[in-house]
């Protein structure tokens, strides 16, 4: 039962990360399909090209440690993981099919630490003591930082750029901001394909831990991240097309200039958090530095009618996500095991 379950739990994880890349395509390619310096089809294949290229570079797997340690050991169970990602999977499908860019990693933490607490109270425990508050707080607190340093970014790098073109023509500047949104794109592609595929690298990992295949601390299994890469490369590929529009056109009108400036910032700020092991969205990131270049022209040309419904999602994630996921549990708990 429990090499079954496990490897249910495998592919259901693999699954999640084939949903996030076509869920958050859009985070990577709504500026370069708005400015039409792509199509939409060869936006996603350049975009998860470089989803996969990540795999080679981002070694250290730190994300994925941290994601693997919200969650106290002592009530880790495959029960438990598999009710965090199908709740995890619920919330990504409704939030695609409506549009709402949330976050994908929010929801795999929201439902993981969901589903461990409603395992603590299961068994007469209190249900916090399931949750590692210093990962936890960590990621809670760039909800909110992640945005604002991708906007505060995305503002210096268009005031610089802004500073280096003054002299230039128009038409030749936007032939070469087209241009150069081709390595931010791929940019912002590479350090998301670096950001969220760890993220259930370290849920598989916590999973083989849990069915003893694995003990903790032991080498990850090479096939696991190629396996998270490659899916979430392949979901890229798939498209995610709702999204796209609210990312690249309702939040504000973006350019090619601003393009370059919101996705390089949002690139930086995914290189950073990844460097310091910080499971950020990618989807906030990109929010915000795209309010970013909005707010330099004029605060009136973000749609903060918009902007706010966004910021709502933001914040229902993770309980939400919990919910759903101590629900779930109840049901797998009492009915099938």
């Amino acid at each position: 039962m429990v090499t079954t379950l496990l490897v249910v739990v495998i592919l259901l994880a693999i699954g999640f990360d084939f949903i996030n890349g076509f869920h958050d395509a859009a985070n990577s390619i709504a500026t370069i399909v708005s400015t039409k310096v792509l199509s939409p089809f060869q936006a996603v294949l350049w975009a998860a090209l470089f989803n996969f290229i990540a795999y080679f570079v981002f070694t250290d797997h730190k994300v994925a440690n941290t994601i693997a340690k919200t969650v106290s050991e002592n009530f880790i169970t495959l029960e438990v993981i598999l009710s965090g990602l199908l709740a995890a999977i619920i919330w990504n499908l409704f939030t695609w099919w409506f549009g709402i860019p949330s976050s994908s990693s929010h929801t795999l933490i929201g439902g993981f630490a969901g589903a461990g607490m409603a395992k603590a109270a299961s068994v007469g425990s209190n249900a916090l003591l399931a949750i590692n508050f210093a990962p936890i707080f960590k990621i809670v607190a760039f909800i909110v930082l992640a945005p604002v340093i991708g906007m505060m970014i995305s503002v210096i790098i268009s005031i610089i750029i802004l500073h280096i073109s003054k002299n230039a023509k128009p038409s030749a500047a936007e032939k070469w901001f087209k241009r150069l949104q081709l390595i931010s794109s791929a940019a912002l592609s590479f350090t998301h394909g670096g950001n969220d595929a760890q993220k259930v690298m370290g849920i598989i990992y916590v999973a083989m831990v849990a069915a003893k295949v694995l003990n903790n601390g032991d080498v990850m299994p090479e096939w696991i991240p190629i396996s998270c890469y490659g899916a979430i490369a392949l979901g890229t590929m798939s498209g995610g097309w709702k999204i796209v529009k609210t990312m690249g056109t309702k939040i504000t009108k973006v350019t090619a200039f601003e393009g370059v400036a919101a996705e390089t910032a949002g690139a930086v700020t995914l290189g950073l958090t990844e460097h310091f092991g910080i499971p950020v969205s990618t989807t906030h990131t990109i929010t915000g530095s795209i309010v970013g270049v909005g707010l330099l022209k004029r605060v009136s040309a973000v749609r903060w009618g918009v902007t706010v419904s966004l910021l709502w999602a933001w914040v229902l994630t993770i309980p939400v996500s919990a919910t759903l996921a101590a629900i779930v549990f109840f049901i797998v708990d009492n009915f099938f095991f």
